[in-house]
């Protein structure tokens, strides 16, 4: 008996230890996040030893555990009709509430999912497992809420495909929604339709947006842009929000610049080098008049800059670049666009979180915008976390997820 409680003691305190890291107190229910942070950690070490193993990619293998073994969605409504079918291809969700009285038309979003390329979609999903699809319950509340239609791309992921398919996909599936055929068959207004997506879709959002307003031939064109915690660049991995939130859950800093390695099939042994800016170091010349659009000295203001000092390593590893010159293209990076690219863009929308790696991409893509003339609204959550929106339902119900919901849908509801 003695020795069983020794044993039970022993394993609590090995599990408190594993579940708990430091957080800021700021940051929004942290013993929600530790619980979460943990159950995420656990599935990428599984993954990973899967991966070693030689039995699935991790990336393959970390999607499955979280869409098989997620927790099972509970929204319902009467209101929404939802169908999955395909648009050129390409596999779409589409959520369609219904008419508002007296309107004849309704809103149209595109929304384009997170997960670092390669993860959150359901396709891959065999039986017996009813997969969960983590993005459904914002889609189905901005379409009850705003009684539109929302077309969620489940476009296809790392490892199947690299940089630029992706964006490909998502391009593929808006031009056939756009035609007009289609937005009369969903009774979509065409003078009413954005597009919108987090982190990794946020990046192929904001990709979107770029390529679109270049084409002169597209119509109709997008009315605005909402880009959640969107991640933008790929060039300095220590802007003053990679420093303070190197390690900080869900997506610390290592986690992220690996996803960017495997967007582009790249070499993991470079992760270390691009942690410390060595793939952008003075002495590599592709880069060299790609800096200024990203100096966050001038960019960020003194209440983000703190005491953080740029890291420019004189000398780094220029063979980086040689073979993931994708580092340096707008379309993986939409923050070193062209101004001229710019200050075409419709109004925008940019959510950020204070506890996020990712958070002085979105806000400096916010100045780089407003410098060009465009109309900003940037919304930023003291204590929001990376991937907050979509944690809005027990357990994993947190109240930065629902007022950055909430705020998200409301600025659409006013400019869409």
């Amino acid at each position: 008996m003695r020795s069983s409680c020794v044993l039970l003691a022993a394993l609590v305190a090995l599990a408190a230890y594993y579940v708990y890291i430091p957080l800021p107190g700021a940051v929004s229910d942290p013993w929600k996040l530790m619980l979460l942070d943990a159950t995420f950690r656990g599935a990428q070490q599984v993954s990973n030893l899967i991966h070693y193993l030689g039995l699935s990619h991790h990336l393959i293998a970390l999607n499955f555990i979280i869409i098989a073994f997620g927790k099972k969605g509970a929204w319902s409504s009467a209101h929404v009709k939802v169908t999955d079918t395909d648009f050129d291809g390409v596999e779409v969700r589409v959520f369609e509430g219904s008419l508002k009285p007296g309107e004849s038309l309704k809103r149209g979003l595109i929304y384009i999912h997170g997960g670092g390329w390669a993860l959150a979609s359901a396709s891959r999903c065999p039986a017996p497992f009813t997969p969960v699809r983590y993005y459904d319950e914002l889609c189905a509340a901005v379409a009850e809420e705003l009684n539109a239609v929302v077309v969620s791309i489940e476009y296809r992921l790392v490892p199947k495909v690299y940089f630029p398919e992706q964006i490909h996909d998502i391009a593929r599936a808006t031009k056939y929604f756009l035609q007009p055929e289609v937005l009369q068959k969903y009774m979509v207004d065409p003078g009413r339709i954005g597009i919108s997506g987090d982190s990794a879709g946020g990046n192929l959002a904001a990709a979107l947006g770029q390529q679109f307003v270049q084409d002169a031939n597209l119509k109709p064109k997008i009315k605005l842009q909402a880009l959640i915690y969107p991640v933008l660049q790929a060039l300095d991995f220590n802007t003053p929000s990679y420093q303070q939130n190197s390690h900080t859950p869900i997506l610390p800093r290592y986690v992220m610049v690996k996803y960017w390695v495997d967007y582009f099939k790249g070499n993991y042994d470079f992760v270390q080098a691009m942690i410390v800016n060595n793939h952008t170091s003075l002495d590599v010349e592709e880069a060299a008049a790609l800096r200024a659009r990203l100096n966050w000295t001038s960019l960020l203001p003194p209440s983000i800059t703190k005491h953080y000092k740029p890291v420019v390593p004189t000398t780094g590893n220029a063979r980086i670049i040689q073979e993931i010159p994708q580092l340096l293209d707008a379309r993986s990076a939409p923050l070193i666009a062209d101004q001229e690219v710019l200050q075409l863009l419709p109004k925008t929308y940019i959510l950020t979180c204070e506890h996020d790696v990712l958070r002085d991409d979105g806000l400096m893509y916010a100045k780089r915008l407003e410098s060009a003339g465009v109309d900003v609204t940037l919304d930023h959550f003291e204590d929001g976390f990376h991937g907050c929106m979509i944690f809005t339902s027990w357990p994993t119900d947190f109240s930065v997820g629902i007022r950055t919901r909430n705020s998200f849908i409301k600025w659409l509801d006013q400019n869409l």
